[in-house]
């Protein structure tokens, strides 16, 4: 299965270029993805103008699972309900069998009016557990917000705010592969059986670290997941090849000892009658 994973395009930006966009598409289009991520940031301010821009320029992909969030940009100036217009929902769900392999991916939108930092929200972790219940062989977790501070982006200030309880959540409902933006530098971070995947900008000169725009391609391969960081138009490099399966006492996957609160079951409602 390859998935193909774009993020930080910033349409209307003053360090967008259109045609880095357009080769970065023309290449995963060539690349055959089974699915493709875009993992927020379409948009540089949010603006109608802007959407409707990335929305031409979008439906050049090919491949017809398209999985779309909005980022900390697209929610600017009330841009999350232009988000909805153009792209759909901002939380989604797909469970799905996949060049042969049963899927299960919850997108979140991890952005907040005006704010640059992020949080998935605990209004969203039951939502999560139910769409990664039942058994599947790939669970696939989306957010624009990394979870784990980027290496090469200067100072930390605007992870997921609520990173911890989302990293352990993810881990009980034994998610694979976690796939983010936000940084625009390329990163891979394997974490208690789950690999953390980010891609840069690929689309615009806003580099850091890494300082040419790309995107990434996912491959899940039967025994390992393999990730290349893409530059369009120049070179495919490696950022590792990882196994599908992490002995226990690396993943920890089954040694929570927090208490969660049930499934279906608002946090308000979890107390006692009498504590309430």
């Amino acid at each position: 299965m390859l998935i193909a994973q774009l993020s930080d395009i910033h349409v209307g930006g003053g360090r967008y270029r259109p045609e880095l966009l357009q080769a970065s598409i023309e290449e995963v289009n060539a690349a055959q993805p089974d699915l493709v991520v875009i993992a927020g940031d379409v948009t540089d301010e949010g603006y109608a103008d802007e959407y409707a821009a990335a929305r031409d320029e979008l439906a050049a992909l090919a491949c017809r699972r398209v999985v779309v969030v909005p980022g900390n940009h697209d929610a600017r100036n009330v841009g999350y309900l232009r988000f909805e217009d153009t792209f759909g929902p901002r939380d989604s769900r797909l469970r799905d069998e996949i060049a042969g392999v049963e899927v299960a991916l919850v997108a979140v939108d991890s952005s907040k009016p005006d704010l640059n930092e992020g949080e998935v929200g605990r209004e969203h972790y039951g939502w999560i557990q139910e769409g990664f219940a039942d058994e599947v062989e790939l669970r696939i977790f989306v957010c624009h917000h990394h979870l784990m501070p980027i290496p090469w982006t200067g100072r930390e200030s605007n992870q997921v705010l609520d990173a911890g309880d989302v990293l352990s959540l993810l881990r009980e409902c034994d998610v694979d592969l976690v796939i983010s933006g936000h940084r625009h530098v390329p990163w891979v971070w394997p974490v208690a059986g789950m690999l953390l995947v980010h891609s840069g900008t690929a689309a615009t000169l806003r580099t850091r670290g890494f300082t040419h725009p790309a995107y990434n391609l996912i491959r899940v391969e039967r025994d390992r997941i393999a990730v290349e960081v893409c530059i369009a138009g120049g070179e495919h490099s490696a950022l590792g090849a990882y196994p599908r399966r992490w002995p226990e006492g690396l993943s920890g996957r089954h040694q929570e000892y927090l208490v969660w609160p049930r499934r279906g079951l608002a946090l308000a409602e979890d107390a006692p009658a009498a504590e309430r």
